[in-house]
């Protein structure tokens, strides 16, 4: 299996108060690899006594970190020893850089740490995302740089826009509708004229996502037969079905897709804690159905994320993408918070503020 180290040159942990001071930045080690759901021994917290930053360095502190399904499954790569992966928004508090002056904010692949020193060179290496100042959010939360303004919205945006191209009229259902990426591209294809059906979890989401999201049907698949009531409320067929979640679920909503339907694969959540994880039989669907499947990863976009940002940030203007954050508070609270993410605690995007 490939492995390699997110020790990032570019991000070394650092603070630096004054020249007589030096900051311990407190720093999440995965130090034992997941065996099913993660466990609070998997990771620990430590602190690191950091150095003076370099001329062309800054040095930055978190001030709201993302908690992600992606890093489950991306564990599975990483090096014993390494501080564990993740973004953040960050403010810039020491600088020898003039492009990253003190004061700013940054978005950066810092892993779970509460300081960092970077020269804001990108590396280009799995997981690793070039460095930005955050634009003009306009008056918005910064959080939502890690959200609808951030990788998770850009998801959404080029998942279901390029890979589905959804028309007006069309059927779209998206599994995993009320977390980050679910309950943002279900919004983009409402705004395109698209008919829309959520499958979540839970009542509290399904209300959401019919109530205030103006979802057109939704589905809790823990309390409704999915393979009953979903050819119900889709007599006539899917035209597009966005992915989050893969497993049965997707095996059922695969079945009821029109001929030439297309699949854009997110994620697979319903299996990255399971070691033994079944994997449905499709291929005889994909085939009579002539369904076209892509997996992509939005970093492959990343040439284009501004145009997701300023697009998502228009419609929020405009009133027509809503979104909600579940916050927990306190460095400390990152693995609870990053738990109860797997266990589909939280509805729309999960972050830890700093």
């Amino acid at each position: 299996m490939l492995k390699f180290s997110l020790r990032l040159d570019l991000a070394r942990g650092c603070s630096k108060l004054s020249d007589s001071t030096m900051v311990k930045a407190k720093v999440y080690i995965f130090q034992r690899q997941f065996n099913g759901f993660p466990k609070e021994g998997d990771l620990k917290l430590v602190e690191e006594e950091l150095p003076p930053i370099k001329d062309g360095e800054f040095l930055s502190q978190a001030v709201y970190l993302s908690v992600d399904p992606y890093m489950r499954k991306y564990a599975e790569n990483l090096t014993l020893g390494q501080p564990f992966i993740g973004r953040q928004i960050a403010k810039i508090i020491e600088s020898k850089n003039p492009n990253f002056p003190v004061g700013r904010h940054v978005f950066g692949n810092f892993g779970w740490r509460t300081h960092t020193i970077s020269s804001g060179v990108f590396e280009d290496k799995p997981l690793n995302f070039p460095v930005k100042l955050l634009p003009d959010f306009q008056g918005l939360p910064l959080s939502l740089g890690l959200g609808v303004l951030g990788m998770p919205g850009n998801t959404a945006y080029f998942g279901l826009i390029d890979i589905c191209q959804p028309k007006a009229g069309e059927t779209v259902v998206v599994s995993g509708a009320a977390g980050a990426v679910g309950h943002h591209a279900g919004q983009i294809a409402k705004i395109l004229g698209c008919r829309v059906i959520g499958i979540a979890g839970s009542d509290e989401k399904i209300k959401w996502l019919k109530d205030e999201l103006g979802f057109d049907a939704v589905i809790n698949y823990k309390t409704q037969d999915v393979a009953k009531v979903l050819p119900e409320i889709a007599p006539e067929k899917i035209d597009v079905y966005f992915d989050n979640v893969g497993g049965e679920i997707s095996a059922i909503v695969l079945k009821n897709m029109k001929v030439f339907g297309r699949v854009s694969v997110c994620g697979s959540i319903s299996g990255y804690n399971d070691s033994n994880a079944k994997a449905s039989i499709i291929q005889g669907t994909i085939t009579t159905q002539q369904l076209r499947l892509q997996g992509f990863l939005v970093s492959s976009y990343i040439d284009r994320w501004p145009e997701a940002f300023e697009q998502n940030l228009k419609w929020i203007k405009e009133g027509k993408l809503k979104y909600r954050e579940t916050v927990t508070k306190g460095f400390e609270n990152m693995f609870s918070a990053f738990t109860d993410m797997l266990k589909g605690g939280n509805i729309g995007k999960a972050v830890v503020e700093a």
